[in-house]
């Protein structure tokens, strides 16, 4: 390990203590958004110090091991060589896990998330593959243990959905879903085709981190409040009572909407939570515009060729433009099956913030 990742570490072990004493302090726990921040901050660098802990540990029994090797006894001799191999594969192990936890962590990585899908070009089709997509995240939601919760749905006559909105929640949902951000592309022959033709489609996909009050504050007076009957079908309320809610944020010209719960209360908190979520994506999309940035996961008008992955169905295949991956896996993949896809995503995102870090 080299110098200056050294310094880090003992830098880092030294906050941990800083937090710790901080997070004692009755003014601290009477400021909720100080206090997360701190708890948040903790829950970070907690693993960065624990490795630095096992470092410390390994070095001190590597240098034990060499006064082994120097032993005139032969047998403690060859049992320290043995141990000193073993610590020194450990010791790199140890480095390249402690780099990537060094390396800068989205802030948003632990949060719920908001995702929203709409059929773009192609027509019933694009509808359909929209559906899928719901689909497929929602069996990967499955998978995890997490929980959906519905916030808007347009169904189409020919299946899937114009558009399609829902919360996930659970552990570490934005940071395994980041990534799903822009034009899906579906190559296959369309249930409604006779002559077999392969056609192509898009869906867009948006994965929005849920925001909560303390960041990212509104105020009622910018927001416009609709109420509306429920369309389609449903229980007793639907269509007879305004239940349903639009709200039109009008600095930003943001609008949202949510009639999937019976009760206009809830539906109108779910709509300030996608309000929050769409305004905090809005002023991130600006700032990385102004800064020049390269948007890595960037929801176009849902064009064929603005695409970041296809999955080709005749082929069985999926493949992650951004990143040129490709499965012949795409059955599983559709059934929820996304680890693999989603951890080449992770993998590429670490080396090139690795790569970052060195120049």
């Amino acid at each position: 390990m080299d110098s200056a990742m050294l310094k880090r570490l003992e830098v880092t072990s030294e906050r941990l203590q800083e937090i710790d004493k901080e997070l004692c302090d009755e003014n601290v726990t009477r400021d909720i958004k100080r206090f997360r921040e701190l708890s948040r901050e903790r829950s970070n660098i907690e693993p960065v110090v624990e490795n630095y802990k096992r470092y410390l540990r390994i070095i001190s029994d590597i240098k034990d091991a060499e006064v082994m090797i120097g032993d005139s006894d032969p047998e403690i001799s060859q049992l320290g060589h043995e141990e000193h191999k073993r610590l020194l594969e450990e010791e790199e192990k140890l480095v390249n896990e402690t780099k990537i936890l060094l390396l800068p962590k989205d802030p948003n990585d632990d949060k719920n998330i908001i995702v929203e899908i709409r059929g773009a070009a192609g027509g019933d089709e694009a509808n359909i593959f929209a559906g899928d997509l719901f689909r497929m995240y929602v069996r990967y939601a499955e998978h995890q243990g997490w929980k959906i919760q519905m916030i808007e749905e347009n169904i189409c006559e020919a299946g899937g959905f114009s558009l399609v909105s829902f919360m996930v929640k659970g552990d570490g949902v934005y940071s395994r879903l980041k990534f799903e951000s822009g034009a899906h592309r579906v190559q296959r022959v369309p249930k409604t085709e006779a002559s077999g033709r392969i056609h192509t489609s898009t869906a867009t996909v948006l994965v929005m981190p849920e925001m909560e009050e303390i960041d990212v504050e509104l105020k009622m007076d910018d927001i416009q409040v609709d109420t509306y009957r429920s369309q389609g079908a449903g229980g007793q309320n639907v269509n007879k009572t305004e239940s349903a809610v639009r709200m039109t944020h009008k600095p930003t010209g943001v609008v949202v909407s949510c009639q999937t719960e019976k009760s206009q209360i809830q539906n109108r908190e779910i709509c300030l939570q996608m309000l929050r979520a769409k305004i905090y994506a809005k002023l991130q999309e600006e700032q990385e515009e102004k800064f020049g940035s390269e948007r890595k996961l960037k929801v176009g008008t849902g064009e064929r060729s603005e695409k970041i992955r296809t999955y080709n169905y005749p082929q069985n295949r999926v493949t992650d433009h951004r990143i040129g991956f490709t499965i012949q896996k795409l059955d599983r993949v559709m059934e929820g099956e996304l680890d693999e896809v989603l951890d080449a995503l992770n993998h590429y995102d670490q080396e090139m913030k690795m790569l970052g870090e060195e120049h």
